[in-house]
């Protein structure tokens, strides 16, 4: 059975992606270790349960509820407005015309959310308004929009009011579609959690686990792929724990 290396949480069909996978896919080679690149572009659960994957980057929710025998590699630094090291957070998006309003000032009203097993556009989400709600929901509609661009999609054609948008998502979204984010505005930020985790199957042996390890801090710090990390965002690296995902539990 070959292994595979996938990274399909921020535009994983893009050139950049698909750049970036293949500099870990060399740099795995350099170790003996031979690994195929994978695209899933559905049933995410199903591939990173899979005994094949070699490395992949999951969210933190599905990490702590739905995988419970993966392990945790660590997790990618992004430069992305709202980061900060391995943490990251959610950007409170609306329209233009709703800029000065407050989380509260929503009530009521519409929310988007990638889907329903999402950190960062469901569950952070949740979080925070609990506290603002009377009785019953906080929104009066939720609507499942399947990814976070089309969370946007949806504010801007008036379908919902507000999301909860991955800050290295709206950050890639600034840079690449211009012209949709200038309909829009930030009104606050999540709380800040572990960012995205990067998984490996439990069958992976630990010393393969700690060269996986050291394969992506070289992958961050050598300025052979500094350029394959910046068109993606990634600063850094860090070992983590899968102790540290408990906080989205809380």
């Amino acid at each position: 059975m070959q292994q595979t290396i996938s990274l399909p949480m921020y535009r994983p069909q893009s050139h950049e992606t698909r750049a970036l996978l293949q500099a870990i896919q060399l740099l795995l080679a350099e170790r003996n270790i031979v690994a195929r690149l994978a695209f899933p572009a559905a049933d995410l659960l199903a591939h990173w349960r899979g005994s094949d994957v070699l490395l992949s980057q999951t969210c933190g929710f599905p990490l702590m509820t739905a995988l419970p025998d993966v392990q945790v590699v660590g997790g990618f630094h992004y430069s992305a407005p709202g980061c900060e090291g391995v943490n990251y957070r959610s950007a409170l998006v609306v329209r233009l015309e709703d800029q000065n309003k407050t989380l509260a000032d929503f009530f009521g009203r519409r929310a988007a959310c990638n889907a329903v097993d999402s950190q960062s556009g469901f569950n952070a989400l949740r979080k925070m308004v609990t506290p603002l709600a009377q009785e019953g929901a906080f929104f009066s509609q939720v609507v499942i929009s399947g990814s976070h661009r089309q969370s946007l999609v949806e504010i801007v054609n008036q379908r919902a009011d507000l999301a909860a948008i991955d800050c290295v998502t709206l950050a890639l979204l600034r840079r690449d579609e211009p012209q949709r984010m200038r309909e829009l505005a930030v009104i606050g930020y999540t709380p800040s959690t572990p960012g995205l985790p990067l998984i490996t199957a439990a069958q992976t042996p630990r010393e393969t686990v700690q060269g996986l390890r050291e394969v992506l801090h070289t992958l961050v710090t050598s300025a052979r792929y500094a350029e394959r990390c910046a068109s993606t965002l990634i600063s850094g690296f860090s070992t983590l724990p899968r102790e540290a995902y408990r906080v989205l539990l809380s």
